[in-house]
């Protein structure tokens, strides 16, 4: 059974996420609490497996709440949230303070009844139960281990960076971007299993960390070096023939819309070996198959390693294809990019001062 304690000041979203959570016969709300104070007290006595917590709530509100867990009770914290727009952001700062993964409040009784509600809910809480939470040393003699030694390449210079990432991977995200430089040469595409709702405040989140531009792709725009595009909501982002983005709205693959191996099969098919391809921490396979396609097409592939990874899912999946190429740390990933177009891995200018991305 997965223990499950709930925390939210509205008793009637604690009784619609109980009845969601009854029809998963192996978990088990143990608790409820209607503050951060209440379920923190709860924790010794109860020992869930998993917390859900909202972010807005008297007395103590979420991110104090996860700040004490994290603490003095660490364990994997899914936010559930209404998400409202302009408090987007804010959801993202308890996944600074340590929470795992975020999830769409219900917002009407009638969502109680909700077959994909429920069993979407179960399935994040399942996944969390399985996370082994860590947090990175803060001591003063900490050091991250050296980056990879990336062979000079005599093949195509690169072009374009693909990142794919699920649960864990806007943390990752975060670190990883807020690394990289405003002179980054090189134009950064994501896609980010997250709901919907929650995009536009992970963006948002990203940029406030980000010396690069962070914002969303839009329709027949041509990527530009120094920016990082996330695929917008419910869509595929893909490229046309003259690499522009490209938005369709094609089946989901490998359960997802978008999808990471889409964007990576069409990255590969329109950039070929100049597209370097970064998987990220995250449940499922998808992203292994475009990892794959990538490596086919004579690019570069990096993946996050087990030992950093919230959940290692993709990564492993892409590992048993052997489309993986360097296997890194979270810490080491930033570094390898820069070391990529700093070792004479990127298009230079021609004579009419253009990079070949701009040809």
């Amino acid at each position: 059974m997965i223990r499950v304690l709930l925390i939210d000041d509205s008793p009637i979203v604690l009784h619609m996420l109980q009845r969601l959570l009854s029809r998963s016969p192996e978990i088990q709300v143990v608790g409820t609490a209607a503050n951060g104070k209440e379920g923190l007290d709860l924790i010794p006595a109860l020992n869930p497996d998993v917390i859900c917590t909202d972010l807005h709530m008297p007395v103590m509100n979420g991110l104090e709440f996860t700040r004490e867990v994290m603490a003095k009770y660490p364990r994997p914290i899914l936010v559930i949230s209404v998400s409202v727009e302009a408090d987007s952001p804010n959801v993202f700062k308890l996944l600074e303070a340590g929470a795992v993964d975020v999830f769409t409040k219900p917002r009407a009784i009638q969502d109680a009844n909700s077959d994909k509600l429920a069993d979407a809910l179960a399935r994040r809480i399942r996944i969390l139960s399985g996370v082994r939470v860590f947090r990175r040393s803060n001591a003063a003699n900490y050091q991250p281990p050296p980056s990879p030694i990336i062979p000079h390449r005599s093949r195509s210079s690169l072009r374009i960076v693909i990142i794919g990432a699920s649960t864990g991977g806007p943390q990752a995200l975060r670190d990883i971007l807020s690394r990289l430089p405003a002179s980054f040469p090189l134009p950064i595409v994501c896609v980010q299993h997250i709901g919907s709702s929650f995009l536009s405040g992970m963006v948002a989140w990203l940029a406030d960390a980000c010396q690069l531009t962070v914002r969303k792709a839009t329709q027949g725009e041509t990527p530009q070096a120094g920016t990082v595009y996330f695929a917008p909501e419910d869509a595929h982002l893909e490229f046309d023939a003259n690499g522009r983005f490209q938005l369709t709205m094609a089946p989901p693959a490998d359960g997802h819309r978008p999808s990471v191996t889409v964007t990576m099969r069409a990255a590969a098919r329109s950039f070929g070996g100049t597209t370097a391809g970064v998987l990220l921490s995250g449940m499922g396979r998808d992203g292994a198959d475009g990892m794959a396609s990538i490596a086919a097409a004579g690019g570069i592939t990096l993946a996050q390693d087990e030992a950093s990874s919230v959940v290692y899912g993709m990564p492993r999946e892409a590992m048993a294809l052997g489309a993986v190429q360097y296997s890194l740390s979270l810490e080491q990933i930033a570094p390898t990019l820069e070391e990529l177009v700093n070792n004479g891995n990127i298009a230079g200018p021609d004579r009419k001062g253009r990079s070949s991305y701009d040809k």
